[in-house]
């Protein structure tokens, strides 16, 4: 069995509604990414940092999957997938797909400050005060600005043996994740549906087996999804 190896950013989940990591201005819901993005951030103002994501939080039970999401879990059923994503979201997981990386970290969880391998699922509020098991304060568990990529070994181990590189809605502008491409098979091929695509260094050494689809993910994925299937077939 084949194996496709999916590379999603925010602009796979811009189309449920939830907004881009940030806007045109470098600003992230009206906050500086830094001032809720990054360990300095936390340790300024935790109560801040904490209420921003409470707010993503809340947003995400508001949304659901769109069309991108769904019909990239209809190749599940003929090729082994694996979802590799930028985004916290767990719109993915909700559409069906069931081998999902967060490089980034999820929303619907949250760590302990110390004991860093105390994981826990969370849907409510966050607040301090919460503790994990060990008695230490409880972080949102989102990769920060100058944080460690902890699940990044784990996507490159994925990439490494796979047929089929999808790269979908992701300015490839953001690393580590933009040079994931780099680590792919020479004989794998690459398709990048973006309705603005961003051909960066890697993407550019991929070109003799890359396709640009320039459509958003809800027209391009459908699309692709029935071509892959057929071909396989």
């Amino acid at each position: 069995m084949k194996k496709i190896c999916i590379l999603t950013g925010a602009g796979i989940s811009a189309e449920s509604g939830i907004k881009t990591f940030r806007d045109a201005d470098g600003l992230w819901e009206g906050h500086d990414v830094m001032e809720v993005a990054s360990p300095q951030g936390w340790q300024q103002n935790k109560e801040l940092v904490l209420d921003f994501y409470n707010q993503r939080r809340a947003q995400l039970q508001t949304v659901k999957p769109n069309k991108g999401h769904i019909d990239l879990v209809r190749l599940e059923n003929q090729f082994k997938t694996v979802v590799i994503t930028q985004n916290v979201d767990n719109l993915h997981e909700r559409a069906g797909s069931t081998n999902v990386i967060h490089l980034h970290g999820e929303l619907n969880k949250v760590r302990s400050t110390v004991s860093h391998h105390l994981v826990y699922q969370w849907e409510k509020d966050l607040m301090l005060g919460d503790y994990c098991d060990d008695g230490h304060q409880l972080r949102p568990h989102i990769v920060w600005f100058g944080e460690q990529v902890p699940m990044l070994s784990a996507a490159i181990n994925e990439l490494l043996n796979c047929s089929i590189c999808l790269v979908i809605g992701t300015s490839m502008q953001v690393y580590p994740a933009a040079a994931l491409v780099s680590y792919l098979p020479n004989s794998a091929q690459v398709y990048y549906i973006d309705p603005k695509p961003a051909l960066n260094h890697e993407l550019h050494a991929l070109s003799d087996r890359l396709e640009v689809i320039k459509e958003p993910a809800t027209i391009g994925v459908p699309q692709l999804v029935d071509r892959l299937i057929e071909q396989n077939q």
